[in-house]
């Protein structure tokens, strides 16, 4: 089991390492290209398209790792994502205009929406994989699809600048449908070749799909009621800076400054933190389902410590080097204060993943879910109050930091007081 576990964790890191420095040169080629203007506007189409992507999914790939389930309500996350593409389609224009304060952002948050059903079937897939402890095929698939993603982009993304920024941004998020079926493909590629089609497949469950909703439904509502408070926050940040009399460049760029070249070069090394996160919930799960509560608390200390460690290596690296990283990646030091102010709060970012996996695996759904909600409330009215009491454009930062903070603490004092601790 130790070995499985070890073996997971370290496939996994080298995916996730080659997936994000695959996806890093990508970042550092589209940032030059489509610019600060264009960097501000993917950034408040993103956190619109996360809340999308959120319910569309339903949280499929959790509940399918943890049941090791064939997927019966795959179908209604796909549904879910056509639905959603017609939600957009019909006010998407308000949502830009009136919430957004920015017009510009409906095409690309419209192009954006068509990816759902493919993501949706690719994490029906995702799941099953992961609750068998077989990560190979989601590393092989993530990292081809990377490749595939920069080819297309580094192809075809030059040759649309001359129609202007916001077809850019456009074209550029539409990629990731191509990207997302290439992956889809991968993943087939190693189900069972062959695979007994049961009769009564269109025939109700009920005892699976109550355990995969009992996963599903308080994980998915902390997810959603997170990314809501997602979408909200550069509605927030845009409307009381233009309160104030900030113009709309202005916030939209340092908005885009922070997301995209701070919180991403911060963001860069966390490969190493999922890859624990993924191959630490399945087997979390099974030590639970036997009362191995030693083996749990085991893997609570490792997985902590290894990640605590890592965290302070490379957010120490990170401080040091920040000029220089900024500028090499982007051709610019823009955002070198935020990382220098946030980055060593990321030292407990990077205990969320691991913590979270441990709370789900060990049936702590619904708590894991409250300090998610309780954390994102938290993240909105600091910001609030940051911006009314004049920290303005560093408002994102405080809030993130007191977001961080509460989320770890509240997932410590939640493992310490069960009864994995209690009883052992």
């Amino acid at each position: 089991m130790k070995n499985l576990f070890i073996k997971s964790t370290l496939i996994l890191l080298i995916g996730g390492m080659f997936t994000k420095l695959i996806g890093f040169f990508i970042k550092i080629y589209y940032t030059r290209l489509i610019g600060i203007e264009g960097i501000g506007l993917l950034s408040i189409v993103m956190p619109t398209y996360s809340l999308l992507l959120s319910i569309a999914n339903f949280n499929i790939q959790t509940s399918i790792s943890k049941r090791i389930s064939s997927g019966n309500n795959s179908s209604k996350t796909i549904v879910n994502a056509f639905l959603l593409i017609s939600f957009i389609l019909l006010f998407g224009k308000y949502i830009s205009i009136y919430l957004l304060k920015n017009k510009y952002t409906y095409i690309p948050i419209v192009v954006s929406c068509l990816s759902l059903p493919f993501i949706s079937i690719g994490y029906i897939v995702k799941g099953y994989f992961y609750g068998k402890q077989n990560v190979l095929p989601h590393m092989i698939s993530n990292v081809l699809e990377q490749l595939f993603r920069m080819l297309i982009i580094f192809i075809f993304l030059p040759k649309v600048l001359k129609y202007g920024t916001i077809i850019s941004v456009s074209v550029l998020l539409g990629f990731n449908i191509f990207s997302e079926l290439f992956s889809v493909a991968i993943l087939y590629l190693f189900l069972p070749k062959k695979i007994s089609i049961n009769k009564n497949i269109f025939k109700t469950d009920r005892l699976e799909i109550n355990s995969l909703l009992n996963i599903s439904g308080p994980t998915v509502l902390g997810r959603l009621i997170c990314n809501i408070g997602y979408f909200f926050e550069p509605i927030i940040f845009t409307n009381l800076l233009l309160y104030k009399g900030f113009s709309i460049s202005n916030i939209n760029n340092q908005y885009g400054i922070y997301h995209m070249y701070a919180i991403s070069l911060l963001l860069f090394p966390s490969f190493f933190i999922n890859a624990i996160s993924n191959s630490l919930l399945p087997e979390i799960s099974k030590f639970y389902s036997k009362n191995d509560y030693n083996s749990i608390k085991r893997r609570i200390y490792q997985s902590s410590f290894i990640s605590l460690c890592l965290g302070l290596i490379l957010c120490s690296f990170i401080f040091i080097f920040r000029d220089f990283l900024l500028n090499m990646l982007y051709g610019n030091t823009l955002g070198s204060n935020y990382v220098k102010y946030i980055c060593f709060f990321f030292i407990l970012f990077y205990l969320e993943g691991p913590l979270s996996s441990i709370l789900i695996g060990i049936n702590k759904v619904k708590t894991c879910t409250l300090i998610s909600i309780f954390g994102m409330i938290i993240k909105l009215m600091v910001l609030v109050i940051s911006i009314i009491l004049g920290f303005n454009y560093y408002s994102l930062l405080i809030s993130e930091v007191c977001n961080v903070i509460f989320v770890v603490l509240m997932e410590i004092i939640s493992i310490k007081n069960s009864f994995i601790f209690n009883d052992v």
